[in-house]
């Protein structure tokens, strides 16, 4: 199976685009659940926001959407980093990301449920809006921890191929191994022990170590050991890139 190059890029540029998109994608998550506890807020804290400050959770609501879009950009930049590795790895994690971007995304659309029901203009009184409000962000609730299962598994292969790129810290790659083992420890735990939240607690620290260290490194200190222009298609070779 053959290809053809069509353009070009240099690899620490794409690495330093690469990583200013996963660390915006990183402070737009971050300011979501800041503003109205989407992302790592429980349903009634999210529910607390909808009601006291609409304009704040509408806004963390655009946000937590750019956070996905951005998430799966960043993905893209690693795949074509790190395809050079092993391409079938590469891409594998590409799909479980964009797996798990779907899913969150479409979680996400019970918050507008919400919004909407909550509305004066919905017609519903306090006493009806409330519970079915509740509902649909539980509902998001489940499809945001669902998709978890799906950022913790590509980080197997992405830890993987960071440890074998020779470009990039294995120090990193073994850091994201072990952010995806925290990330099933949050989706089993919300699933199988809810009342015990506290689990997942410590993941979340190596989560921010793990994923914050690979965005600053690509950033700062781009790649090394990478050919001067790094293709967007896999060149001819007669077979297929590994």
């Amino acid at each position: 199976m053959s290809f053809e190059i069509t353009d070009r890029i240099p690899g620490p540029t794409l690495a330093r685009i690469t990583g200013g998109t996963y660390l915006l994608f990183i402070v737009t998550s971050v300011l979501a659940d800041v503003l109205a506890h989407i992302g790592l807020g429980n349903a009634q804290q999210v529910y607390g926001t909808l009601t006291a400050d609409a304009p704040a959770f509408r806004l963390a609501f655009v946000l937590a959407f750019t956070s996905a879009f951005l998430f799966l950009m960043a993905a893209w930049g690693l795949f074509v980093l790190l395809r050079t590795v092993n391409h079938d790895l590469a891409l594998l994690f590409l799909l479980l990301n964009a797996a798990g971007v779907a899913i969150q995304c479409a979680s996400l659309l019970h918050l507008l449920t919400a919004l909407q029901v909550m509305d004066p203009a919905s017609g519903l009184d306090a006493a009806q809006a409330q519970p079915l409000a509740l509902v649909a962000i539980n509902v998001y609730r489940a499809g945001f921890v669902t998709a978890q299962l799906f950022f913790g598994t590509w980080l197997f292969p992405l830890g993987y191929l960071v440890i074998r790129s020779g470009f990039l810290p294995r120090l990193l790659g073994s850091l994201l191994i072990l952010d995806g083992v925290a990330e099933l420890v949050w989706f089993l735990q919300a699933f199988l022990l809810p009342a015990y939240p506290a689990i997942k607690t410590p993941g979340t620290f190596v989560s921010l170590l793990a994923e914050v260290g690979l965005a600053l490194w690509l950033l700062v200190r781009g790649v090394k050991d990478l050919p001067v222009g790094l293709p967007l298609s896999p060149a001819r070779t007669g077979a297929t890139p590994r």
